[in-house]
């Protein structure tokens, strides 16, 4: 697979820890649409893999079996494309895990960048991002947090290394479905921008 960075870019989508709409840490539920959607967009634009972090054994089962469908079993056959895209995706259990499964991969040790619906102080712009992840430093790697439900624990959020602007329509409602922000997202930092 041809990779859209010189740097390596990794996502995340976090079930735990994460919020719900009362600001209280819960897990939540893996999702089909969210394995299929976010795998896809990250084959589209490059991405080296699509982490989804759940310490729910039953959830990573069901993930496992999903995938599995589309990989290695009758849908590999119906749907190369599908099959090419779920392939980027790696169940594990804490966030930790991911990180360390990077750091041996690349043999560096992954900046982690937040994302979330409102503005951080400090925010890394997308232009900034962008420019990281051409490589113009010398080798790096980065993993891309999406959160779930009502987005990643503040827990998360202040361990990170960046906090990504959010993605902000002309109005004042921002409530995209995680698959469609980080469509958007990835569409920000590696899409083509050629007239």
């Amino acid at each position: 697979m041809k990779e859209s960075f010189k740097a390596r870019l990794y996502v995340a989508l976090i079930h735990h820890p994460v919020v719900n709409k009362n600001g209280e840490i819960i897990t939540s539920a893996v999702t089909n649409i969210d394995l299929h959607d976010i795998a896809r967009a990250g084959r589209t634009y490059g991405v080296s893999g699509y982490y989804v972090v759940t310490p729910l054994s039953d959830q990573q089962a069901l993930s496992r079996k999903l995938i599995s469908h589309w990989t290695s079993g009758y849908g590999a056959t119906y749907n190369a494309d599908r099959k090419e895209a779920l392939s980027l995706i790696r169940i594990c259990s804490t966030l930790e895990s991911a990180l360390d499964e990077i750091r041996e991969e690349t043999g560096i040790s992954p900046k982690q960048v937040v994302t979330g619906a409102k503005a951080r102080e400090k925010s890394l712009s997308f232009e900034a991002f962008r420019r990281m992840l051409s490589g113009e430093d010398g080798p790096a790697a980065y993993l891309l947090l999406f959160g779930t439900a009502w987005g990643l624990a503040e827990s998360v959020k202040d361990s990170a290394d960046f906090a990504l602007a959010p993605v902000k329509g002309p109005g004042e409602y921002n409530h995209l479905s995680v698959r469609s922000a980080a469509s958007i997202i990835l569409d920000r930092l590696a899409g083509d921008r050629q007239p």
